[in-house]
């Protein structure tokens, strides 16, 4: 692609490339179009290179279940220390150490309004009803002191383990559901910069939802309303590839699907694909028969080569012998 005059070039792609201030009037373009929302996109020039930078929407296209990482289940919620008052229900000694259920102390539970007994146990109580003990050592018992490693987690527990993670379109890491499959057409997006090739986009995408499906098994894909999929090449810049593909997402769309699941399609075939079959099969015959047409056309063509190619031969087989 020559720009002359020695214009500024900007690569796109493997042996492609678009001038500066082509690029820049895209980029115009599209941030017109996003004017007030967070898609909008900067650029700033390092060393004499023009680097974009912002938002890229990515849209899931995915047919196989993907599989979330178990990284986020195994942390540990610590609470917060709760030894500073007895309202929290830690079971305090003297010099703060947690003392055992077999040394708890008979505590008089009382209004907050009444006095409280100073007074000793002396020897000759009389032991409490085991019905009356029972509420009394729950109140003092410690969830901190006593609570059993590995025991399953309260829901403020995993609503606070919810929010360290990004989740997929509101679904979150469970062990049921680690496996499943985003709803398709369903929309993501990823901050990235006009130097990441597509491969840098992907990893950058699964690790952000803590995906354990290898970045290999993916490719990304702009996506034409028309029906036309081109996919993007290891080479490619997915962000300058959304700006020149222009900013409206009525269009065209940038998906994420399998490789191994998608075949491109080009805009010749493209045209055909939103047509009902009735109307496919009515375009096939017409090129039979155009074919047909054609074919005849070039036999009777060759038949009459043939025949004056024949009439010439025995003209010049018969020429000696009349001499």
């Amino acid at each position: 692609m020559d720009f002359g005059g020695g214009e500024d070039l900007v690569p796109c792609g493997k042996d492609k490339f678009i001038s500066k201030n082509e690029l820049l009037l895209h980029l115009k373009t599209y941030n017109i179009y996003y004017e007030g929302q967070n898609l909008q996109l900067r650029h700033r020039e390092e060393e004499g290179e023009l680097i974009v930078e912002g938002l890229l929407n990515i849209s899931w296209g995915l047919r196989r279940p993907i599989r979330l990482q178990m990284q986020d289940d195994n942390q540990r919620i610590r609470p917060p220390p709760s030894s500073s008052s007895w309202h929290s229900g830690c079971n305090l000694g003297a010099h703060g150490s947690v003392l055992k259920p077999s040394t708890l102390p008979d505590i008089q539970v009382t209004d907050a309004e009444a006095t409280p007994n100073t007074e000793a146990p002396g020897n000759g109580t009389a032991p409490r009803p085991a019905a009356e003990e029972a509420p009394q050592l729950m109140r003092t018992r410690s969830d901190v002191g006593v609570r059993p490693r590995g025991s399953a987690r309260t829901a403020g527990e995993q609503r606070r383990i919810r929010r360290h993670r990004f989740s997929i379109n509101g679904h979150f890491y469970n062990h049921k559901t680690s496996v499943f499959t985003p709803a398709y057409g369903s929309v993501t997006n990823v901050r990235i910069n006009s130097t990441m090739t597509t491969p840098q986009v992907l990893k950058l995408l699964l690790n952000k939802f803590k995906i354990e499906n290898s970045a290999e098994e993916f490719a990304l894909y702009i996506v034409h309303t028309s029906g036309e999929k081109q996919k993007l090449r290891g080479s490619d810049y997915p962000l300058l590839a959304r700006v020149l593909q222009g900013p409206c997402e009525q269009v065209s769309k940038v998906f994420l699907m399998e490789k191994d699941q998608v075949e491109e399609v080009t805009y010749d075939v493209a045209q055909y694909i939103k047509f009902e079959m009735p109307i496919l099969r009515s375009f096939i015959q017409k090129l039979e028969e155009e074919e047909d047409r054609e074919v005849k056309k070039l036999m009777q063509k060759y038949t009459i080569l043939r025949v004056m190619i024949k009439q010439r031969l025995e003209e010049i087989s018969e020429g000696p012998t009349a001499m």
